[in-house]
């Protein structure tokens, strides 16, 4: 492998490192938030790799020597940068009689992952949740974590990647799962969609596009837990709460004609929303619906309305917005 490696033309060096081209990017997704990000993270690293094959000597293997390109590509970009997050948190919310909240750069919010990226064993650590959490780490913390704990790198090799001591990435570790324990949920959302079965939760999701097709602002509270949260990246602008979450849709949402259909974001279940554009007698794509379950119940509404969101989802040739942000 050292010589296939040293002596590849771009054309067989790009065939081995295929085979770890989709963990690499959902790894530097994880360590960055942003699809967008992962993108140029990824770019970077493989090209990072290609430049450097002459240096590949075959201690580690091709995996990790890949990881430790990607990793560091994603702790240079990270450097001076504010961490993304989700809006929301602790507290009661906004007031939806208020006006919103103007957007924010889309820079400064977690992006939800293609679900035609990932793999299934993959889900897991791409929940938004996950993610958010991932986030408020320090990077080192957090590639450590990620590096141990998703991919199953030993603490040997994550100190090779991150050159440094197997007693720092211990450290590290230590201080890592704690902060990560502290955030999560009790549950993931894949041992909450396990324990529901994909019947059962292809039938609640079925429910609650049915619910937002027929305008149903009853039937849509009647499916959400009793402090749900509903947020909309990239307004700061959240609610929490069945009554504040009834008052804004039937204020905001329901001004316009909706079509919802079911779909997959994060290895959630998810919608998406179009809106009719009377201009052009077509409908819109809006808004990307991820639902966060609390078990047959929806406890997080969070719905992407930004633009680069919304282009990375859309089929080829759907219109989708570029001009404002607002519901």
């Amino acid at each position: 492998m050292t010589e296939a490696i040293r002596d590849a033309d771009e054309e067989s060096f790009a065939e081995l490192i295929e085979p770890y081209r989709r963990e690499l990017h959902a790894h530097c997704y994880r360590m960055l938030g942003s699809v967008h990000d992962a993108d140029d993270a990824l770019q970077e690293a493989l090209l990072g790799a290609w430049k450097g094959r002459g240096g590949f000597e075959g201690r580690s293997s091709l995996r990790s020597w890949l990881y430790a390109i990607a990793t560091n590509a994603c702790l240079r970009i990270l450097e001076g940068r504010k961490r993304r997050e989700l809006p929301g948190g602790a507290g009661r919310g906004d007031d939806p009689r208020e006006p919103l909240g103007g957007p924010l750069a889309e820079s400064v919010w977690i992006e939800p992952y293609p679900d035609e990226l990932l793999r299934y064993e993959h889900r897991e650590g791409v929940e938004l949740a996950y993610v958010a959490a991932l986030q408020l780490l320090p990077p080192n913390q957090r590639a450590a974590l990620i590096l141990r704990e998703v991919l199953g790198f030993s603490a040997r090799e994550v100190a090779e990647i991150l050159e440094t001591s197997v007693a720092s990435v211990n450290s590290a570790l230590q201080r890592a799962r704690a902060k990560i324990e502290r955030e999560l949920p009790a549950r993931s959302q894949q041992e909450t969609l396990r324990a529901l079965g994909d019947e059962r939760s292809r039938k609640l999701v079925a429910s609650f596009v049915d619910a937002w097709n027929r305008a149903d602002v009853a039937g849509i509270v009647a499916m959400l837990s009793e402090d749900a949260s509903f947020s909309m990246p990239p307004l700061p602008t959240w609610f929490r709460g069945k009554d504040d979450i009834a008052a804004f849709i039937t204020a905001r949402v329901f001004r316009s004609k909706w079509r919802f259909e079911a779909t997959r974001a994060g290895g959630q279940q998810a919608m998406v929303g179009y809106r009719r554009d009377r201009e052009r007698g077509r409908d819109r794509l809006d808004v990307l619906v991820v639902l966060t379950f609390e078990g047959e119940l929806i406890a997080a509404i969070t719905a992407f309305i930004g633009t680069g969101v919304l282009a990375r989802i859309a089929p080829p040739g759907t219109p989708h917005r570029t001009d404002e942000f607002r519901p």
